[in-house]
């Protein structure tokens, strides 16, 4: 038992009603996030010194307890069902930064082309928090006042199990998109691209749309509008792609999957068999 526990009074561990269409961690066990700032978003969790409470969280975020979540500026909200017939409401608020703290992070960054890029790229440049430092600020929570919790549980202890599984699964989002630990902190992608161009960022943030010149069309209607034969081998050789659902596996992970089973593991199962199916198909035809 911790001392949160003694102080707070201790509640038994409780079996939580089944959920249906939750969220569910994309671990299944070990650490929660493979980015260093993600990490470093569970270990503000794990200072808090909560005691059995972190593990039964983690628990209720791989068994899909956590219902919904909300990431707003400074205010996550979340739904996570309990013992209880009605899901626990969840309010996690961060300390925005003011506008001028994030006008100093923005020429920072500015002056770093690189920063820019990877941020675009869906990474946190280890920089990042020497920048916010030398900003006079932090990227993450750093004291009690810059944080405040709440859950509808009984549970006295705060943070709970319930705001614990919420926060192991918001590690997993970061590590999905960085800019949501910006949208936390009050500022959102869209907000601060903008701002690193007023600071004198050099070159375009966005790369620029390629377009094909057009096909000239055919000055004869008749021809225009002739089918032609159709070559026997229209459909070629059809082989088999050598890495299973490539495509989403640039895009990244999905935002807060629901299934039992991972994304990119379902979608790989998913292009096999419809790539088996077109084979066939194209064969038989």
């Amino acid at each position: 038992m911790s001392r949160w526990d003694f102080y707070y009074g201790y509640f038994p561990p409780s079996r939580p009603r089944a959920a249906k269409g939750g969220i569910r961690a994309q671990s299944n066990r070990g650490a929660f996030g493979e980015s260093w700032w993600a990490k470093r978003w569970i270990a503000v969790l794990e200072s808090f010194n909560i005691g059995a409470r972190l593990g039964r969280g983690r628990s209720y975020a791989r068994r899909g307890q956590v219902l919904s979540i909300d990431i707003a500026k400074g205010k996550i909200s979340a739904r996570v069902q309990g013992s209880r017939p009605a899901p626990y409401q969840i309010s996690i608020e961060v300390k925005p930064l003011k506008k001028k703290e994030w006008a100093k992070v923005a020429q920072a960054v500015s002056g770093q082309a690189v920063f820019a890029s990877k941020l675009l790229g869906g990474e946190m440049p280890h920089e990042m928090d020497q920048v916010f430092r030398r900003a006079g600020v932090s990227l993450f929570p750093e004291r009690g006042s810059d944080l405040e919790t709440d859950c509808s549980c009984p549970d006295w202890s705060n943070p709970c199990k319930h705001i614990a599984a919420v926060y192991y699964l918001l590690g997993e989002e970061f590590d999905r998109d960085p800019f949501l630990i910006f949208k936390m902190r009050g500022m959102s992608r869209e907000e601060f691209l903008p701002l690193l161009g007023e600071s004198g960022a050099q070159g375009p943030l966005e790369a620029p749309a390629q377009t094909l010149p057009a096909e000239p069309l055919p000055a004869a209607p008749a021809r225009f509008w002739a089918a032609g034969a159709i070559p026997a081998d229209l459909a070629g050789e059809a082989p088999v792609a050598p890495v299973g659902a490539a495509l989403p596996r640039r895009l990244g992970k999905f935002p807060f999957w629901r299934g039992s089973q991972g994304f990119l593991d379902f979608l790989e199962a998913v292009y096999a068999r419809a790539s088996a199916q077109a084979a066939e198909t194209l064969g038989g035809s």
